[in-house]
This record gives structure tokens, sequence and C-alpha cells, in this order.
């Protein structure tokens, strides 16, 4: 017996958590943005100007990157998500300045604020704000790997370099590993924001999802550093082969995530991420495709840390470092069992099919299960112009994420209602 037609799914309500989610992540990034200019001055007046520079640098090259993602997204939305935005000149001249970013953020907080004590906000006006936290989500998850984990990097660097540890070398620890955990918080969050209620955001998957990514970075970026302090003249060489691999690896999958002829950027930048960490960039089953990954960066990793232990041999018991190093292969073999665990009972996986035929069903119902499911019939209620305000781009990772079938899959644009029934 057919059910009645139910609406899409799309757009998710936006609640006062969801603003105090955006107010904080701005924080962070100002906090993180204050900490750095600080830590470049400290290492300015103690007479290391080059890693000041090496500070500034890593600041300045994710503003650039993050500004320009800013600027080419804004470009090619249509002119109805440009609204309360600058335009034209005074647009570019923000992002010249290295102030779109931040302007973006201004601008969501000042929406969401608005929608949270507005009662009869609009779905439109929801839709509108929503799609303001995924772009910045997006932009923050980017800004972060390219500045915070290199820095963090750096901070043990200096510290095992020295065998010193300064007040300031610890906030800037605590700031990097903040926005880190932050930002891959946000940015699951974000994802998940595209499925059903009974699949959204809960605490334990939330948890769950910071320990395994937590349990796996931790490890990479410690092999990072003491290779870095027994070779400081060829980290910059390892960073470049394992980024050419990864560069490599990405453009096969065959991403198409940006809308213009800028996908090599994307794909440069996705690289990165994947030197530190996982990050999924292609639809389908990513079993194999992990495997690939940590076991490639597991080796690297091992490869690093017994260099380290090979030039500084015979070894001491009271070394902290060694300590260091043989708990990080149990740290990063039980990150790799919660992601199992997590994968397991915690992500949902569900197929997506035509938006003119099905709702949204889950992988383990049957073919005769989803005939007799809901049909969907596009709700008058939901206007145009609400479904024009999907974010594209973080709809279509979100696929990447959760959907483990496509079947009659289009493309998405922005301004576009597509198939947005995931």
């Amino acid at each position: 017996m057919a059910c009645p037609p139910r609406r899409p799914p799309w757009p998710p309500p936006y609640r006062s958590l969801d603003l105090l989610w955006s107010l904080a992540g701005g924080a962070a990034f100002l906090a993180d943005l204050g900490a750095d200019a600080w830590v470049a001055v400290r290492f300015w007046k103690a007479g290391r100007a080059d890693w000041a520079l090496l500070v500034l640098g890593l600041a300045g090259l994710s503003s650039l990157v993050t500004q320009a993602f800013s600027w080419a997204w804004h470009r090619g939305d249509p002119p109805e998500l440009r609204r309360g935005l600058p335009s034209g000149p005074a647009w570019l001249a923000l992002h010249v300045l290295q102030l779109g970013y931040l302007y973006r953020c201004l601008h969501a907080l000042k929406v969401g604020f608005n929608v949270c004590r507005t009662e009869a906000a609009t779905e439109t006006q929801r839709a509108y704000a929503i799609f303001l936290s995924h772009d910045i989500s997006l932009l923050r998850l980017f800004e972060t790997f390219l500045e915070s984990a290199p820095q963090l990097t750096l901070m043990l660097y200096i510290i095992l370099h020295t065998n010193k540890v300064a007040i300031f070398q610890i906030l800037g620890i605590c700031t990097s590993f903040f926005c880190i955990v932050w930002t891959l918080l946000d940015y699951h969050q974000t994802l998940r924001s595209f499925l059903q209620e009974k699949y959204k955001l809960d605490f334990l998957s939330s948890v769950l999802y910071f320990l395994w990514n937590f349990l796996l970075v931790c490890p990479r970026i410690l092999s990072l550093a003491v290779f870095a302090v027994l070779f400081p003249n060829y980290i910059f060489l390892h960073f470049l082969g394992v980024w050419s691999v990864m560069f490599l690896w990405v453009s096969l999958q065959g991403t198409d995530f940006m809308e213009n002829t800028c996908e090599w950027v994307y794909r440069a930048v996705v690289a990165v991420i994947l030197y530190f960490c996982w990050f999924n960039v292609a639809a389908g089953k990513t079993c194999h495709r992990a495997g690939i990954y940590h076991t490639f960066i597991l080796l690297d990793s091992i490869i690093l840390s017994v260099s380290w232990l090979w030039h500084n041999t015979p070894l001491s018991r009271d070394s902290y470092i060694i300590h260091a190093l043989f708990a990080a292969l149990p740290c990063y073999l039980l990150g790799i069992i919660l992601r199992g665990i997590y994968y397991k009972f915690f992500h949902p996986t569900v197929q997506t099919v035509s938006p003119n035929i099905y709702d949204e069903v889950d992988t383990q119902e049957t073919v005769s299960d989803r005939t007799i499911g809901f049909q969907v019939v596009v709700d008058h209620r939901i206007s145009t112009s609400v479904m024009r305000h999907v974010n594209r781009r973080t709809y279509k990772l979100s696929q990447n994420f959760f959907v483990n079938t496509l079947q009659d899959k289009h493309p998405l644009q922005n301004g576009t209602l597509g198939d947005v029934y995931l």
C-alpha cells in the first residue's frame, strides 16, 4: 500500500547549537591566528628568525590558498547565493587583503543569529545559513591542514631539537591540536547534516570518530618531527615525495570537486591533507583505498622512526623520545581498530536513487522493501529557491563519505535541485 508522500530531508533545521558551533569555530580561528603571531614574535626575539619566518610562512600560505578557494567559489555561485556579500572590487579587495574568509565567518554568524532570533524564519533563510556554514567548514578544513598540522610538526621538532619547552610553544601546540580536532568534528557534522534524522551526529559516534583520527594523526606527526630532528635538510624532500604520490593517487580517482579548471588546486590541497591523515575523495566503498593508504603511511612512519633510532644507538633508557616512539605503533594500530569499529557499527551507509522515484533507503533493505517504500513527490511547500541553496561541494563529499551505491546519479550544482535525497 502506497504511503503518503513526504517532503525531502533537506533543509535540516538551523539551531542555536549550530550558531554556537560556528561561533566557537570562528573564535578558534582568531585564537590560532593570535597564537601564531605570538609564537613568531617570541622566536624573533630569541634570535631564531628562521623559525619565526617558517611560522609566518605557513600561516601566509594557508591564508592564500583559503582565500583563493573562497574567491573561486563566490564567482561560481549563482547570484541568490551571494546576497549580503560584497560584490566586484570590494569582494576582491577583501581577499587580496586576506580578509575574505574572516568576512565569510562574520557574515555567517550574522545570518545565523537572525535566523535563530526570528521565530518565523523561512526555510529559505535557514537553508542559506546552512549553506554559508558548510562553505566555512570546508575552508576551515583546508586552512587547518595547510597551517596547524605543519606548525604542530614544527613545534614538536623545535622542542625535540632544543630539548626545552617554553610556555608559548605549549600554547602553539595546544591551539594547533585544538584546531585540528575541532575541524575534523565540524567537518564530520557538516557531512552528516545531509542524512536523515536517524543518522544525525550523536555523542558516541562523535567521540569514536575523534578518537580514531586523534590516534592516527599523533603518531604520524611524531614520526615526522623526529625525522626532521635527524635530517632537517631532507624533511622537505620527504614531504615533496609523499605529496607527489598522494597527488597522483587523488588525480587517478578522478575528482570533480571544483566547477572550473582549478581542480588541480583542490587535488594539491587534498594531497597535503593525506600527508597527515585520511581523507576520502571518491564515491564507493573505501575499504580497499583506506587499507592501501594506511599501509603506506604506516610503513613510511616506521621508516622515519627507525631512521632516528638507528642513528641514535646506543639508546638511552631515560629518553622520552624513545618511549614516545615505542608507544606510537600501538597507538596507530589502536586507531585502526577503532576506525574499523566506527565503520562497522556507527557509520551510516545509505543508498540514493532517482529523486523522482524513491525516498532515501537503507542499504540493508531489500528490493521489495524499496519498491513499497515511500514514493517521493516533490512537496510544493518546498520552493525551488530553498532547493537552490543546497551546497553542491559538501553534498558531493557527503555522498563520497556515506553513500554505498548510486543509481541514476546526475551532477549537482549550486542552484539546481539535483538528487538531494541522500
